[in-house]
C-alpha cells in the first residue's frame, strides 16, 4: 500500500543535523521528512555551513540553517534561542536526528587501526558517540511532550575491512542510544539508530578502501542494494520519528538490503 505522503509526520517539527551535501543521508531524511508533512530544520557548521545553505535551496521547501557545532557546549546551549527564532518563542520539537559522524582518514581509517593515536581517537568518539548525548540533552528542553531521538549507525558487531576506529566509534554510539533510550524514557523520548548498508555519501568517499566494504554487498544482500539511493535509508528514519512506533525504544533498525542477517 502507497504511503500517504501528507500524514506520517504531520505537525512534526523534525530538527536534522549533519546535512551537508545533496548525496548525504540527512538530505535524504529532510526531503523525505518534508513529503511527508513536517516542519525541518537543519544544522551544520564551520566551512559546511556555506555549503548546508547552499543545498538547503534544493528541498522541497527550503528550512531554517542553523549553526550547531555538537561538540561547543556555547552552540548546545543556544540551540533552544536558535530553534525558537524560527519557529517561536518556547517552540518544542518532536523529534531530532543525528546524522554526525567523523574520524581522520589519515588516521584512523583504511587499515590504520593499530596505530591509531588517542587524540584522533578522543576526537571520533566524541564527534561520533558522545555527541548523541549532548545533542538529545540539548534539544530534551524543548521535546516537553515526548519525541523521537534517531540516530544512524553502520552495524558495529563486527570488524570491518577499512572502517577500523570508526567502528570503535559507532560500537560507542550503539552503547550511548541505548543509555539514552533507558534515561530519556521516562520522558517518553525514545531513542533508536538506523543501521544503513555503505552509501555513497561525501564521508564515505573520505574513507580509504571503502570500495571493499562496498564490494560485499553485491553479492550478500538478498535484497540487493542501491548505493547511490538515500531514500530506503530516510524512510526508516522517518517511520521511527513518526508516531508509528510509540513503544520501540533502544532499538537498531537494520536498512541494508538483509546483509547483517546472511553469513558467509
Amino acid at each position: 500500500m502507497a504511503l500517504d505522503k501528507s500524514s506520517l509526520l504531520d505537525g512534526k517539527r523534525i530538527l536534522v543535523t549533519g546535512v551537508t551535501h545533496d548525496t548525504s543521508i540527512g538530505f535524504g531524511i529532510a526531503r523525505f521528512a518534508q513529503e511527508q508533512g513536517a516542519t525541518v530544520l537543519i544544522s551544520n557548521f564551520g566551512r559546511a555551513l556555506r555549503l548546508t545553505e547552499r543545498i538547503a535551496k534544493r528541498l522541497p521547501e527550503t528550512p531554517p540553517v542553523l549553526e550547531l557545532d555538537v561538540t561547543d557546549e556555547s552552540h548546545l546551549a543556544a540551540l533552544p534561542a536558535k530553534v525558537a527564532e524560527h519557529l517561536g518563542e518556547g517552540a518544542t520539537l518532536d523529534g531530532v536526528v543525528h546524522s554526525i559522524a567523523y574520524g581522520n582518514p589519515e588516521t584512523l581509517l583504511g587499515g590504520k587501526f593499530l596505530d591509531g593515536p588517542w587524540d584522533d581517537v578522543a576526537q571520533a568518539v566524541q564527534v561520533s558517540a558522545y555527541s548523541l548525548k549532548a545533542l538529545a540533552g540539548a534539544c530534551r528542553p524543548m521535546m516537553t511532550g515526548g519525541g523521537s531521538v534517531v540516530g544512524l549507525t553502520f552495524d558495529a558487531t563486527v570488524a570491518w575491512p577499512a572502517y577500523d576506529w570508526m567502528g570503535v566509534a559507532k560500537a560507542a554510539l550503539e552503547s550511548t542510544a541505548r543509555y539514552l533510550a533507558r534515561d530519556l524514557g521516562p520522558d517518553r523520548i525514545r531513542v533508536n539508530l538506523v543501521s544503513a548498508g555503505p552509501l555513497r555519501t561525501l564521508a564515505a568517499k573520505a574513507i580509504p578502501g571503502f570500495e571493499e566494504l562496498e564490494s560485499l554487498w553485491d553479492t550478500r544482500a538478498p535484497l540487493g542494494w542501491d548505493q547511490t539511493d538515500t531514500e530506503p535509508t530516510a524512510r526508516a528514519v522517518c517511520a521511527l520519528l513518526s508516531d508509528l512506533f510509540p513503544a520501540t525504544s533502544g532499538e537498531i533498525v537494520h536498512v541494508d538490503g538483509g546483509f547483517h542477517a546472511m553469513g558467509a
